[in-house]
């Protein structure tokens, strides 16, 4: 007779699947708990990366670490300077004007600054011939930096006394043909919407509300043109960048393009950071290896990148590439670690901490070269040893589950120890990315604004203008003023020496005297 008391064959294998079923569904638990986290922290918590070295008194982890890693050298002199600053009241110029029927319509609250354009046959030896019989005027939108204002041309319309001809002095030239944009307006437009990201809808609205009537589809016209005429100089730009030693790449999602009806692509910015501080955001439909072929082609230097597994592949194609990683993703995996293992976490974010520490002591002294390798290797080199001995430590814990966050973080550097200890070799390459993510910025900033790119073309025209627009903030060039000057140059300005517009060659050669507006000129009486 079976015994009732002991389970059969196939009850004790539902009793093992069972289990087996509750072990997973406890792993999908803890996994989808974590994700929550993460999320939340996203929405709700700090968004700085900052780690606080102090100690903790209810936990000795960060003690015991701290204690066992070389001390930092200090610096000899650290002189702190406070700077000041005056901040001048803002003036407007309020003049009153009549409109016309040119095709700029505007109301009377708008200023109108008249500009008189001489009349050659009035200054010449046959000045007698000609006589003043009436004005034409020409009207052009400018922008000044907090208000709008119109210019008023007058030209004198001549009657040759002898002939009886009437001549009427040419209008000057602008910078788009059979345009009522001046220059100055040109540059305010890109300026509010790629680096204060003001959408063009809002920037025509503004327009309206100051009394100016502007189609929207014509302001799109004047940003396409505009930046049409600075591609060569953002290619020229890319040109240089790609001659550098070390490179830093990486790529950040935009919607661009209209997929089907209700949606849009999902393409991809890829921002190549050159070493002599300049950006060139390259544009992708997708994020494929095929992009990195197109961009970088026989490129031979030191790439550094994130750990997205592309650059890898890509690397394995090109072995005269040097291939190096970025520290702070690989510290992101143990931040994100730190609510199922704090203790671990906290130890791991201190050594991290504490080459970062080296890297801002190497920066304190003006380090470069031999010096700078020199110090990495008697002293960041050490750290990252320890790091690593910690994790082969924690690798071998019974607990330690594979799918948790803190085994993801652990294999992450583990299986990159090569790529991230690039940087100990070679005194050139950071150990972070943090440079060129400052830089990207900007495309998240204004996706939260303008949102997407109607087109492909509308997307790559943004990386132009990105790429011109950010040298030009790493390089401390005015925007104005650069785009002002270039706009207007870039007509008359010799082909082959188109790389003397870009902004890092741009503040040497022309920032002291750069071509002005007709409204600046206008207002300083030029």
């Amino acid at each position: 007779m079976q015994n009732l008391q002991s389970p059969s064959f196939n009850e004790s294998n539902d009793i093992q699947a069972l289990l087996q079923c509750n072990a997973d569904l406890q792993v999908k638990v803890e996994s989808l708990e974590q994700q929550l986290l993460w999320f939340k922290r996203q929405l709700f918590g700090e968004k700085s990366e900052k780690f606080d070295m102090t100690d903790n008194p209810y936990q000795v982890t960060i003690a015991d670490v701290l204690k066992d890693l070389p001390d930092v050298p200090k610096l000899e002199n650290e002189d702190r300077q406070t700077v000041t600053y005056q901040r001048g009241k803002a003036k407007k110029d309020k003049l009153e004007g009549t409109p016309d029927d040119s095709g700029l319509r505007f109301d009377e609250s708008v200023p109108v600054e008249e500009i008189k354009i001489s009349s050659p046959e009035l200054e010449g030896p046959d000045a007698d011939r000609y006589e003043i019989i009436d004005y034409k005027n020409t009207y052009r939108l400018a922008k000044r930096p907090d208000s709008y204002v119109v210019l008023k041309y007058i030209r004198a319309v001549l009657k040759d006394k002898s002939s009886q001809k009437i001549i009427t002095v040419a209008a000057p030239e602008n910078v788009l043909d059979k345009s009522f944009a001046d220059v100055s307006f040109l540059a305010g437009l890109l300026i509010d919407k790629f680096c204060y990201h003001l959408p063009l809808y809002r920037q025509h609205q503004r327009l309206e509300q100051n009394g100016i009537k502007v189609a929207r589809s014509t302001l799109t016209n004047l940003v396409k043109r505009s930046i049409e005429l600075l591609h060569p100089i953002a290619q020229a730009q890319k040109d240089n960048i790609l001659i550098s030693r070390v490179l830093a790449m990486d790529e950040t999602p935009i919607k661009a393009g209209k997929k089907q009806k209700g949606k849009l692509n999902r393409a991809y910015f890829w921002p190549i950071y050159g070493e002599q501080d300049e950006v060139c955001f390259t544009f992708s439909n997708n994020r494929s290896m095929r992009h990195l072929d197109e961009q970088l082609g026989d490129y031979h230097g030191t790439l550094l990148t994130d750990g997205y597994g592309v650059y890898a592949k890509y690397q394995k194609k090109k072995p005269d590439l040097i291939h190096a990683q970025c520290w702070v993703h690989a510290r992101r995996y143990f931040e994100r670690s730190t609510e199922s293992e704090p203790d671990a976490s906290a130890a791991a974010l201190t050594y991290i901490a504490r080459l970062f520490t080296l890297e801002r002591q190497i920066k304190d002294q003006q380090m470069e070269g031999a010096e700078k390798q020199h110090y990495r290797k008697a002293h960041s080199k050490p750290v990252i040893d320890a790091f690593y001995n910690w994790c082969h430590e924690q690798r071998q814990r019974i607990d330690l589950v594979n799918t948790s966050p803190l085994s993801k973080a652990l294999n992450y550097v583990i299986k990159r120890r090569t790529e991230l200890t690039v940087y100990l070799n070679d005194p050139q390459v950071p150990m972070d990315t943090n440079h060129l993510e400052r830089a990207l910025r900007v495309i998240p900033m204004g996706r939260k604004n303008w949102m997407f790119c109607w087109t492909e073309i509308g997307a790559e025209q943004v990386g132009i203008i990105q790429s011109l627009l950010v040298t030009c903030k790493l390089h401390e060039v005015n925007f104005y003023d650069y785009l002002v000057d270039v706009l207007q140059r870039i007509s008359c300005h010799p082909a082959s020496k188109v790389n003397e517009l870009t902004p890092r060659l741009w503040k040497v050669k022309f920032a002291n005297n750069p071509m002005r507006s007709d409204l600046i000129k206008q207002h300083h009486g030029e």
